[in-house]
């Protein structure tokens, strides 16, 4: 029987659900759709070992230290919304949707679209390093400059 290293605590029951919900709609989605979900579900846990998978609006949710981004798909695209993506670095140019608000930022994949994984993991730290400074901040009480 495999154990589990102290800091690597199990899934919680939510977190369990809320996989099986994404896992369900990858399935559901099928064809290229459910493919490129797979996918950029996999960079996601690539670049974040330690994400949490939610599910909240109907859709995948991940999460750490706040939400890093979110996964919908619909008939021509899957879009990948990062909450605060105006404020990340983007220097691959990967924001090609929402790019009119002064927060959140998106990027729509079409079929055939090719993911450049390290442009994509790295945006992805950058939302979860974003989180983490907003976290410690208000945990100590300081203000953004």
């Amino acid at each position: 029987m495999a154990t589990r290293k102290p800091a690597e605590a199990a899934p919680s029951a939510d977190e369990s659900s809320a996989s099986s919900l994404i896992d369900a709609r990858i399935q559901q989605l099928g064809g290229w759709r459910g493919d490129m979900l797979a996918r950029l579900r996999a960079l996601v846990h690539e670049a974040l070992p330690q994400v949490q998978e939610e599910w909240k609006w109907q859709v995948p949710v991940w999460s750490q230290d706040g939400i890093v981004c979110t996964g919908e798909a619909y008939k021509s695209v899957v879009k990948l919304t990062f909450p605060k993506g105006a404020s990340l670095p983007d220097p691959a140019g990967l924001f090609n949707s929402s790019l009119e608000g002064n927060v959140r930022r998106a990027i729509d994949w079409r079929e055939g679209d090719v993911v450049d994984a390290s442009a994509f993991r790295a945006l992805v730290q950058a939302a979860a390093a974003l989180n983490a400074e907003a976290a410690k901040n208000k945990k100590t009480g300081a203000k953004k400059a």
